[in-house]
């Protein structure tokens, strides 16, 4: 074979090499365009979380600077999508007081949510002598003296988009359910036990993801 002759061999080569590539990221453009327009077209909405209820099983500020508090809570989560399922890879629930946690976090075990479909968790979320910045302990035992304290149930997770076959990378999802507990006399809670006041919310919970 003659040099040119493996010069026009070298350049063919070179050009179905160049074809293939060009084809190849074509493809890659379509389907990402085509996943684009799917996504546009079904715009997935957020799931939709409720605070059924509450149920106080300890809750003691009485330690300066310190709270012990036990609690259950009944959260209710909707996925509102027709053609859209939701993965949901991670969920921690806890308590807060003032912006400051005031109980460890739970984890709700992983799950996958279809279209339109509810799912329903009872976690407890508790804390153990948990410090508590001066400032928000002295409020926090008016509030309780005073026979009504305000919390936020929050939830901080990670949640996929299911379309079909097509699987989303994760979003962080932020949901805030606000929790009116009352004390005493003032109490509208329901006796579930020794020590147990149940307290039937059905409060719509903030979210962003």
């Amino acid at each position: 074979m003659s040099v040119k002759e493996c010069g026009n061999h070298g350049k063919y080569r070179r050009k179905i090499f160049r074809r293939i590539i060009a084809g190849i990221l074509i493809f890659i453009i379509i389907v990402l365009i085509t996943i684009l327009l799917i996504w546009a077209i079904l715009r997935p909405s957020k799931p939709r979380f409720i605070l059924q209820d509450t149920t106080v099983y300890a809750f003691n500020a009485s330690t300066p600077n310190l709270l012990t508090s036990n609690f259950q809570v009944t959260l209710s989560s909707r996925n509102p999508n027709d053609r859209i399922g939701i993965y949901y890879d991670r969920l921690d629930v806890y308590a807060t007081y003032q912006n400051q946690q005031i109980t460890l976090r739970t984890s709700i075990p992983p799950t996958y949510q279809g279209h339109k479909e509810i799912n329903v968790w009872s976690p407890f979320v508790n804390g153990n002598s948990v410090p508590i910045a001066p400032e928000y302990s002295a409020s926090l035992g008016s509030d309780q003296s005073a026979g009504s304290v305000f919390l936020m149930i929050k939830i901080d997770g990670r949640v996929r988009w299911k379309v079909g076959t097509f699987i989303s990378g994760r979003y962080h999802l932020y949901v805030r359910c606000p929790a009116f507990i009352t004390f005493g006399s003032k109490s509208n809670g329901v006796s579930v036990g020794e020590n147990a006041i149940k307290y039937q919310l059905v409060t719509r919970c903030s979210v962003s993801v």
